[in-house]
């Protein structure tokens, strides 16, 4: 059984006396929380648990899977010994996460929650209201490391990293935050969750929108904002079929269309707000490539990390994407090496230097 921690295996490289510092590890229920909790109290520090309730709302059974969650937290703190509490910050959530994400989707694009949880809640409400309980530091279930240096370094299993998600955590924050599992594979945290007998060892990964699951999208968003059927056409105005509301779906999306008929996949390449909209074609079409993009919101882990502009380096514009070669013309305004697929406003572009996470912005044109 893995249950080493140290520098070079993916927390933080700290030399303080374990036994003297409390941690506050946030449980979400699920196995990559529950262990972090287990390997740094093997390791020696004094842990407590913490769960963070960020929305509210009942399954079709009628029950509300954040109280599922945290019953799961409960019986992993009871095999571990370790106390834990609860935070509640649904109305912030809502506030500082969910609602914007809603006024992006109006204008037509696709915004990433999980980066706006990890900016204001995880790493802002949740942070300070740990360290007000007197915690020396807090840890997370992410896939990702933070060197002796402090840079935010990717996890080391290329695909669970989620340094992706976490461009906007300053360096002077990622001081007091241990990342127990960067260092280890997903099938690693699994079999040590099985061999201590925690119930979580087999729950299924939670996907989709942060907090909130996997659920039929576009029926979820129609709960908050009105769609109105409308065209679906070819860039030189063919219908070819009738979408649900241009505000549920997104550049480069092929299911869920439901156009069908002899020859490659449709997927999106444009929409259009105003005539209602939303553009599709076949295959690799021309138009699903950028060669760069316009970004605002830029924000770097490690202010003055890039010194000057022009600056070589390398770029995610989705998640779990391979990194691409680019050139960082200056702050606003990116080039890739080599075209990219589905260049997506609304949504982080994050760049790379080697392992290291330099920071990000969000896409708002793209250069074709």
């Amino acid at each position: 059984m893995m249950t080493t921690m140290n520098g070079n295996n993916g927390n933080n490289g700290n030399k303080e006396k374990n036994s003297e510092s409390l941690v506050a590890v946030g449980l979400s229920g699920g196995v990559d929380s529950a262990v972090s909790a287990y390997l740094l109290k093997q390791a020696g520090y004094r842990v407590i648990g913490l769960f963070m309730k960020n929305w509210d709302e009942k399954n079709g059974e009628g029950h509300c899977t954040a109280e599922q969650d945290f019953q799961d937290v409960v019986r992993v703190c009871e095999v571990l010994d370790i106390p834990y509490y609860s935070f509640e910050f649904v109305g912030e959530y809502f506030q500082q996460v969910f609602k914007p994400s809603l006024e992006v989707f109006l204008k037509g694009e696709t915004p990433n929650p999980d980066v706006w949880c990890n900016k204001y809640i995880k790493f802002g409400l949740f942070y300070e209201r740990a360290l007000s309980l007197g915690v020396d530091y807090i840890a997370t279930g992410h896939y990702c490391r933070r060197s002796e240096e402090g840079h935010l370094r990717k996890g080391l299993d290329p695909g669970k990293d989620q340094s992706y998600f976490l461009y906007t955590v300053k360096a002077e924050v990622l001081k007091r935050v241990l990342f127990p599992i960067g260092g280890m594979l997903k099938r690693e945290v699994r079999q040590i969750a099985k061999e201590m007998g925690l119930v979580v060892h087999d729950k299924k990964d939670s996907t989709g929108i942060c907090f909130i699951g996997e659920r039929d999208f576009a029926e979820f968003l129609g709960q908050f904002i009105k769609g109105t059927p409308g065209p679906f056409k070819t860039s030189d105005g063919k219908v070819v079929g009738e979408h649900q509301g241009v505000y549920f779906y997104t550049l480069g999306q092929r299911k869920g269309l439901g156009l069908g008929g002899a020859g490659e996949p449709w997927f999106v390449v444009a929409k259009d707000i105003k005539s209602n909209s939303v553009f599709v074609e076949r295959g690799d079409h021309p138009l699903l490539f950028s060669s760069g993009a316009n970004i605002g919101e830029l924000t770097f882990v490690e202010d003055g990390y890039i010194k000057q502009f022009p600056y070589e380096c390398k770029c995610k514009v989705r998640y779990r994407q391979e990194d691409q070669e680019c050139i960082f013309e200056h702050p606003s305004c990116v080039r890739f090496k080599k075209k990219q697929r589905a260049v997506t406003p609304g949504q982080s572009i994050v760049f790379y230097d080697g392992e290291v996470c330099i920071g990000g912005g969000v896409i708002e044109t793209i250069i074709p």
